[in-house]
Formats: structure tokens, sequence, C-alpha cells
């Protein structure tokens, strides 16, 4: 708040706070015009990197609201230190505004780039190096939230250098600009940057507008407010910056190819962008093992994913299997494992990302992999969102497989919540049985078995079972880091009656699965039970990244 001050005597250089109106090459009107468009620009710089920090606290760190929580948090907690701490650079504020925008042009700009760096080349060194990423999102959010902060009361001293008024009225004006400047850049940032220019040079460009805003508000309004030496300096350090941004925007390719590299391999294929998740594509010629990564993740490895995929559709098979639905499973693999048994009428899938059905359709290696399942007439693809597609009251089926991203991961809580399981249930035929990837076991018991809990809650009877022996390289539950991957998979079969756990007496032969191990891997699975745990439901979500 702009408190009122007495005259300054006659003569004698007036403190600032109590000058007159600024010398500027504009009318006043124009002028304050020009300062609540700056604050309008800077807001929306902000708020993309605040958006920015949090999308990718969910693709490198872990999608979970912990880590978003965290991100948000400190930044607000340091805009209030950023605050307080502008106040000792009130008297010289144009001086001081200009140098704020130059370092959070240059650190909000950069943060993309360096966050995915230390996650790429050090992310698999193990032991601290292995949460590098989270400290420095921390130590990003705090940079940012400072600098952040530092602006209102620096721009509060520059507007009302222009033309004094009530302090009131001021911080209307100001706060109005920058709610209207915060909503363009929350728009502008799922909308416009990331879908046209990815995280990278989206970062980058947001950077250089904030650098062009900041440098052109101080050095064309106010620069007689500073010496000549520091419209110099801040000349330079401008340039610098924007010399910085231009250079990495120019680079940015060969970083991210380089980058991609170091946490996939050196043989990437694909990589692409849906509009829903990054898909990446890695072997699956010269010998060398498929991988497919959704946003960073392991979803399929061709060395293994026989396994989880035996695993999770012929024990659900046991049973009458006409008709057969398959949520997620958009790279066809589980639909291979279906269309093994002849007596299958009809097979849906329903998948949220139309890219990844398509590049299963149409890649070599994984349509290969897959068997071309669908090219099969009998296979039926709808992309939707599960949830609201089973909300929609489809025709019952005698199975439903659960092929959705792990529990563990924000964006999946709902697809293993109780409501979710309401809605499963209610597509089952009579005596229909659903099969749930509830992720691993011997890592992390408690969501494996507050799965277990969950379908119980929704009135099915629960047979929970696992399998190991799985590739230490592959992670199709999206654990990060192959030296923690899980030694297992588990999984959920249940059914409104009860369903024995086993293996179809004329089914096909399979590579990994026997009635022996299964019945084996569902007792072992026993000893890791945690009793008492409550259902995850929308609500209330209980599971953790």
């Amino acid at each position: 708040m702009i408190e009122p001050h007495a005259p300054a005597p006659p003569g004698a250089p007036p403190p600032w706070g109590v000058q007159g109106e600024a010398r500027l090459p504009v009318r006043p009107g124009t002028g304050r015009f020009l300062v609540l468009a700056g604050v309008f620009v800077c807001a929306a710089c902000g708020l993309v990197y605040e958006l920015e920090l949090v999308a990718l606290a969910s693709y490198l760190v872990g999608d979970s609201v912990t880590q978003a929580s965290v991100v948000l948090s400190v930044m607000v907690f340091a805009m209030g230190v950023g605050s307080l701490v502008a106040k000792r650079l009130r008297p010289r504020a144009a001086a001081g505004f200009g140098a704020v925008e130059a370092a959070l042009a240059l650190v909000g700009g950069c943060s993309a780039m360096a966050l995915y760096a230390v996650f790429a080349w050090t992310g698999g060194w193990g032991g601290v190096w292995a949460s590098g990423s989270r400290y420095l999102l921390a130590a990003f959010s705090l940079a940012i939230g400072l600098l952040i902060g530092a602006e209102v009361p620096l721009l509060m001293e520059l507007i009302q250098r222009i033309r004094r008024q009530d302090p009131g009225g001021a911080v209307a004006d100001l706060f109005a600009a920058d709610y209207v400047g915060a909503l363009v850049g929350g728009l502008a940032f799922p909308f416009l940057l990331l879908p046209q220019l990815g995280q990278l040079t989206g970062a980058l460009l947001t950077g250089a507008v904030n650098a062009l805003a900041g440098g052109a508000l101080v050095l064309g309004l106010f620069r007689r407010d500073l010496s000549r030496r520091g419209r110099w300096l801040l000349l330079i350090a401008n340039v610098v910056v924007l010399g910085l941004l231009a250079a990495a925007a120019l680079l940015v390719d060969d970083f991210e190819h380089a980058a991609r590299q170091a946490v996939y391999g050196r043989d990437v294929r694909v990589a692409l962008r849906t509009g829903v998740q990054e898909v990446v594509l890695t072997g699956g010629t010269h010998g060398h093992p498929l991988g497919l990564f959704l946003d960073g993740r392991l979803r399929a490895g061709g060395r293994d994913e026989h396994r989880y995929h035996e695993a999770l559709v012929h024990p659900a098979m046991n049973g009458r299997h006409a008709r057969v639905l398959v949520l997620g499973g958009g790279d066809g693999l589980a639909v291979r494992e279906v269309l093994r048994y002849p007596d299958v009428r009809r097979v849906d899938v329903v998948d949220r990302d139309a890219g990844v059905v398509g590049l299963a359709r149409r890649d070599p290696a994984l349509s290969a992999l897959n068997g071309h399942a669908f090219d099969d007439p009998r296979v039926h693809v709808f992309t939707a969102d599960a949830f609201c597609w089973l909300r929609g009251d489809p025709s019952p089926y005698d199975v439903v497989i659960s092929d959705l991203p792990d529990p563990g991961i924000t964006a999946s809580t709902k697809l293993y919540s109780q409501e979710f399981y309401g809605l499963t249930r209610r597509a089952l035929a009579d005596g229909g049985r659903l099969v749930v990837h509830a992720g691993p076991v011997s890592s992390r018991p408690r969501v494996f078995w507050t799965v277990e809990a969950t379908v119980r809650a929704a009135g099915l009877r629960a047979d929970p079972y696992r399998v190991g022996g799985r590739d230490a390289g592959a992670r199709p539950d999206r654990t990060a880091g192959a030296s923690r991957a899980p030694r297992d998979w588990g999984f959920v079969l249940a059914s409104a009656r009860g369903a024995p756990l086993g293996l179809a007496p004329h089914g096909p032969a399979l590579r990994s699965l026997t009635p022996r191990s299964l019945a084996a891997d569902a007792r072992a699975v026993w000893l890791t039970r945690i009793p008492g745990l409550a259902p995850s439901t929308l609500v209330h979500p209980r599971y953790s990244g």
C-alpha cells in the first residue's frame, strides 16, 4: 500500500515516494495504460511458468497430487517472500523491475530444459541423483515464485509514479490487469503453447516475451529514472537473456533428441505428441526388443510383455467370453490374447488416445507384436475416457479387461475408484468377469490391496493374484528408474457371484502361464495381504504416486 507523504522542502531532492509525476515520453494516460499492459503480459508469463512446472512435475517426477501441491505451495510461499524483499527495491523501482524481469525471463524460460536435462542424464544414476528432478523442481518453484512476488510492489510504485491516486484504486487497477493476464496465460498454456510448441520451446518463447515486455516498459517509459550506466546495463542484460533464449530455441530439437536417447537408449524410432500424451517407440528392428513409452514411462516391453498380457487376459477368459470389453489396451497386445479364442464374437476397445491405436495399426514392429489385432473385423475401437464411456450404459459383456495405467498415477485414480468398479459391474453380463491390473505387489502392497478392497466395496468378489519373473528393464506399470523396477505384476479377478481362478480347459497354449504357476502365485500373494484398508473413491482417493 502506498502511504501519503508530506511535500518535500523546496529545493531539496525528494525521496522516493514523494517525487512528482515521472517525466514520461508519452502522456500520463498512455503511460498508465502501458504499465497495465506490462502487468498483463508479466502475469500471463508468470502463470505459464507455474503451469509448466506443474506439468513437468507430473511428467518427470510422477503424476501425483503431491508433486503439484509442492510446486504450487512453494511458489505461493516464495511470492510472499519476494514481495517483502522487493520493498527494499522501491527507491529504484524502475531499475529493480527491469532486473527482476530479465532474471525471471532467464530462469523461467530455461527451467523446462534444465529439469529435462537433469531427468534425462542423472535420473538413472541412483542414490541422491534419483531425486535430482525433485530438488531442482523445488528450487525453480522457489526462484520463480520469489521473482513473481517481487513484481507487484515494484509495479505499484511505477504506476504511482505516473499519476498519484488513492492506493485502493491503484491496487484494483493493478490486480485487474494481473488477473486477466493470468487468465490468458492459463488458457494459452494447454490450448496453444503445449500442443503447438511443446514444453521446452513454449517455456523459451514465454521467457523471451517476458524479457521484451519488462525491458521495453522500463527502457521505453521510465528510462529517465535510470542513469546512463543503468540504462546500458539493463539493455545489455536483456540482450544477453534474449540471446541465450534464442540460442536454446535453435538447439532445442538437438537437445530433445539427445535427451530422449539418454532416457530411452539410442534406438528411438518414433517420438510424437498425440495431444493426450507423448508416445515413444524404441527398438523393434535388427533384433532389438520393442519398447512403448507413454509420457516417459514404459507401457510395454517386447522382452516380457507376453508375461503381463497372458496373466492379465487368460484367467478372465476361463468361462463364457463371447463379448469382451478392453478398457485401455490401445497397443493391441491384450486384444491379441483375447483373439486367440476362436469363439470370441466381439471385442470392444475403449482407449482415450487415438494416436496410440493408430500407431498400433501402422507401425510395422508394434502391429507385428500385437498380431495385427486391429485388422480383425471382430474388433471395434472407441476413442473415449473409460469412465465416461461406461456411464453410457453399454451392452453387457462376458469379460471386462481393465488394462489401464497404474493406480499410483493421479490421472488414473478415478479409474481405480469404487464408482468406476460400480459402473463396470453394471456392464457385466450374468456370470461375467472383470480383471484389473493393480500394480506391483512386492514394492507397493498397500496400493495393490487398496485396489482389491475397492473392487470388493463395489459388490464384487475378488481373487487377487500376481505373476513374477519380469524383466528388470520392463515397467508396464510406469515405475521410473530401471534400478527400482518392480519384480512382479499384480491383478485382481472379480465377479458378482465369484469365479474360480484358473485357465480355460481348452484354451490356447501359453508361453509363461500354467495352472500350477497361477495357483502358486495366487497363494503367494495372500502372504502380502494388508487387512482393513478402506476403498478408494472419487472424493477420497487413496493411492499415491
